[in-house]
């Protein structure tokens, strides 16, 4: 099982990485918190992995924190939550929002996140609810120009499978109510909006 990999990020999307260990490419699956997290391409990267064995594939899933491997873990441990949807938990709301959302209660606001409804979202408090309180919160927000967090927001949201005239409308829905400071706070509020279009 890989656990971690050290290498030279050699490509970088919202949804997937490349990470060169010395010639080998090992393609990973990450969230967008990790995706905020990450250096330039071309530069060295950690990265703490969980590998999932199935009977046709081995996929590999990168996380720039513990904390968010921890929570992916946990999220698979839900009838019905798959690795790609624990991922989408994980890029629509932040960790300490996605494990104060589970311990209130708030269904409604984890039905935000693209993929998990209603009854997935009441599904997940019920099962986690007194588990995610062992999982101790803390991260970082990485602070951009106001314009190129505003592109890059754009860039992540497309890469997503949104339109890009329904990312326009989100986005200015966002600017309206105030531009963030954050690129996580433009992306995450993004995500909002277009849950509610």
């Amino acid at each position: 099982m890989i656990a971690e990999l050290r290498g030279k990020l050699s490509r970088k999307e919202p949804e997937e990485i490349v990470v060169d260990v010395q010639g080998v490419g090992y393609r990973l699956m990450i969230p967008l918190s990790t995706y905020l997290a990450l250096p330039e391409v071309g530069t060295e990267t950690r990265l703490l992995v969980h590998t999932l064995v199935r009977e046709d594939a081995l996929e590999l899933f990168g996380f720039a924190s513990d904390i968010e491997r921890r929570l992916f873990r946990l999220l698979l441990t839900v009838q019905k939550i798959g690795p790609r949807l624990a991922v989408a938990a994980l890029s629509g709301l932040a960790p300490d929002v996605l494990v104060a959302a589970i311990q209130a209660g708030d269904a409604a606001r984890l039905a935000t996140i693209p993929g998990i409804g209603r009854k997935t979202a009441e599904r997940l408090i019920l099962e986690l609810k007194e588990r995610v309180a062992r999982v101790v919160v803390g991260g970082r927000q990485k602070t951009l120009a106001p314009d190129r967090m505003e592109e890059d927001a754009r860039s992540a949201l497309t890469n997503l499978g949104y339109r890009p005239q329904v990312v326009e409308q989100a986005l200015a829905a966002v600017r309206a109510e105030g531009a963030p400071r954050h690129l996580e706070d433009w992306i995450r509020k993004g995500l909002a909006a277009l849950a509610r279009a």
